[in-house]
């Protein structure tokens, strides 16, 4: 057993532990300010500073300069909490903070995060939580408070007890009054600080009661008081509820704003002999717990009227009113988040006025990003962390963008899909349209992100289809696909009858986009065969050559001298639809580019050509489609040659693409039966 405990204790970090919880008297704490005065920083300056130290990164999207904060990359918990896609409302966040930190009178405002359900409001503010308390645990995040010890003849002050900590955990710099705090402020502004040195307020009620018995007793000798003071590390932490304070309404009958603010300790009346005696009053109220910190108010507007004046005062003056005392000091952050539904309601409440004069609103809106929601999924839903199915490509994907497509709005140029938007939106190209035409798709729609379908949704579809027993060992999109169909079909979020069927239209647009990507995957696996387009290639070539030098080819067989072959040259031609009328321009193109290679001492290689590599591929696979018979798997008659080729196409969307033997035989089959298709047709 002592082994063990030695070996336990090798994990421990002794000096980070006394560092963590180092205590001094006020002197030690006086040279601690002097040398950084960064320590005695008010709740919005930390909690500025905190996001501002894991860094920024600029870029530009659109024309416009956004900033990434790798902050809400949740650096803490390797990204569990981590917000994606949201760059531009965290910007509008983080200048909010900033605009506080200085003082520019953001400081006293409510922060409201307002959105749709399941925007990552909860997550804004969880993360910064957290961060706060990750950060008052580093050397440039450090804060302090103090306790009081008291000597054994002046016990009767305390009831008997020697150490007295304050109770909201305040900076010791309080203790000193206000009238020769000048003096220091003087001392300890200097011309490179960030911040001007200011510590603004009282001391709360209890330990303004204890300095003032100590100075009774010392004759009003503020040295003598303040040697009973011992200064120690602050650290914030939720669950100690320590600098962190978290409310939520509750029903109506069992609400009391004593929650808020704190309440009289019955017990301890009858020691101290009066219900207004600091002793006798328990300062745990979320407002005095999150003092030096964060308050975070869920669902902040379903507060009932009596708790506004709490709040208001705690806004914009920076005090709370507990009872039977006169208004304490507070430094915190005070952010709430609420959705649509609840904000609509305040706008329309005339009781309300005070508090929306009293609120910054940062919408927290869905991401209309593609890229960003797919991160979303691909964090919990990917073929590491799922055991037992396996996650077919694209399965994700799909997912995410019939989710993006609901939160889009139909764009008024008609020649644009939402679809087409969607793309556009994610940093694709199309003809005709610009950056400057993404910005503009942007500024008309106003409410685009704030309506639509959650990711929670998705997630919980995508969960329905891993334990479904409709697939042995895979899930694909069409499993997700029917599983949000259906789920759409009683989905009680929605109330409109139009909006639910444009949702189940979009699974359509998904399915469609679906069904061209895995027809391209299954054309290129099925022409894949290097050495078979490389012969094609150097055919082609030689037909080119031939054709723009007005010569003769040799056949390789026969060993005559014959015309170029018109027909092979237009059938790769054809493939990326070069006219008739262009053929000419496009096989001197092809000339003049292995010209140039030749002259760079450069040899021509078909994959640095684009269109011509696209080209290639599918001629072989039109050519190969015939040899190998794809169709036929759909009347499951499959001679052994044929059986042979699949067995090689199906080892490349293995081996290429990702899929697993289930999967890529259901997409094999899904392809044969649209090929049977537009065989039946033709």
């Amino acid at each position: 057993m002592a082994k063990l405990v030695d070996k336990i204790s090798t994990f421990q970090d002794i000096k980070e532990y006394q560092d963590l919880h180092w205590e001094g008297g006020f002197e030690d704490y006086l040279e601690i300010v002097r040398k950084d005065p960064q320590v005695t920083r008010n709740a919005f300056q930390r909690v500025y500073d905190m996001i501002i130290s894991f860094g920024r990164e600029e870029y530009v999207d659109s024309k416009k300069k956004l900033v990434h904060y790798p902050f809400f990359d949740d650096p803490f918990s390797d990204g569990a909490d981590a917000i994606y896609g949201l760059d531009i409302p965290l910007m509008r966040l983080v200048n909010v903070f900033k605009s506080a930190a200085f003082g520019y009178g953001t400081e006293k405002r409510v922060i409201l995060l307002h959105g749709p359900v399941g925007s990552s409001k909860s997550t804004i503010a969880r993360l910064l939580k957290k961060g706060l308390e990750h950060y008052s645990r580093s050397a440039e995040g450090r804060l302090f408070t103090f306790e009081w010890h008291l000597p054994e003849e002046l016990l009767h002050i305390s009831g008997g007890h020697p150490v007295l900590p304050d109770p909201m955990h305040e900076d010791p710099f309080k203790i000193i009054p206000p009238e020769y705090r000048e003096s220091m402020y003087q001392e300890l502004n200097t011309k490179d600080a960030v911040y001007p040195f200011s510590i603004r307020g009282d001391l709360n009620p209890a330990s303004r009661y204890i300095h003032r018995l100590l100075m009774e007793h010392y004759k009003g000798d503020l040295a003598k008081t303040l040697e009973h003071v011992r200064v120690r590390r602050l650290l914030i932490s939720e669950k100690d509820r320590v600098g962190i304070g978290t409310f939520q309404p509750k029903d109506e009958k069992n609400q009391d704003s004593t929650e808020l603010t704190g309440d009289i300790n019955y017990r301890k009346i009858a020691e101290f002999g009066s219900d207004s005696d600091p002793r006798a009053f328990n300062f745990d109220g979320e407002f005095c717990v999150a003092n030096r910190g964060i308050i975070e108010f869920i669902e902040i507007l379903k507060l009932d009227v009596a708790f506004l004046y709490d709040l208001l005062g705690a806004t914009q003056e920076h005090k709370i009113k507990p009872k039977k005392f006169a208004q304490t000091d507070i430094d915190e952050v005070i952010i709430g988040h609420t959705n649509e539904a609840e904000y609509k309601k305040l706008l329309s409440n005339e009781y309300m006025e005070a508090l929306r004069d009293r609120t910054v609103k940062i919408d927290v809106p869905y991401i209309t990003k593609l890229s960003e929601e797919i991160r979303i999924y691909k964090k919990d839903y990917n073929n590491q962390n799922i055991r037992g199915k396996h996650i077919a490509p694209h399965t994700v994907e799909m997912s995410a963008m019939w989710a993006v497509l609901t939160r889009l709005e139909e764009p008024k140029d008609p020649n644009l899909s939402t679809l087409q938007k969607l793309k556009l939106y994610d940093g694709k190209s199309l003809p005709g349209y610009t950056e400057d035409s993404v910005k503009e798709l942007r500024k008309t729609a106003d409410r685009e992100g704030l309506e639509g379908i959650s990711a929670r949704f998705v997630q919980d579809k995508i969960s329905n289809a891993l334990v479904s027993d409709k697939s042995d060992t895979s899930i694909n999109p069409f499993l997700v696909l029917n599983e949000l169909e259906g789920g759409l079909r009683s989905h009680s979020l929605i109330t409109n009858e139009d909006e639910r069927k444009r949702f189940l239209d979009l699974i359509g647009v998904v399915r469609q986009e679906y069904e061209d990507i895995v027809k391209n995957e299954v054309q290129r696996a099925i022409s894949a065969d290097e050495d078979a387009i490389s012969k094609l290639c150097a055919n082609y070539i030689d037909n080119v050559k031939a054709y723009t030098q007005k010569e003769r080819v040799k056949n390789k067989y026969t060993g005559q001298d014959e015309e170029p072959d018109e027909r092979l040259m237009r059938s790769i031609e054809e493939k990326i639809d070069i006219p008739e009328s262009r053929k000419d321009d496009f096989r001197r193109e092809i000339m003049n580019y292995i010209g140039a290679l030749a002259v760079e001492g450069k040899k021509f290689d078909y994959r640095t050509n684009e269109r011509l590599h696209k080209a290639l591929e599918l001629k072989l696979f039109q050519d190969q489609k015939d040899t190998i018979k794809l169709t036929t798997l759909v009347s499951n008659v499959v001679d052994r040659d044929t059986q042979e080729k699949i067995d090689i196409v199906k080892e490349r969307l293995i081996k290429n693409y990702g899929y697993n033997d289930e999967s890529a035989s259901d997409v094999l089959n899904f392809v044969a039966s649209i090929f049977a298709r537009g065989d039946a047709k033709e």
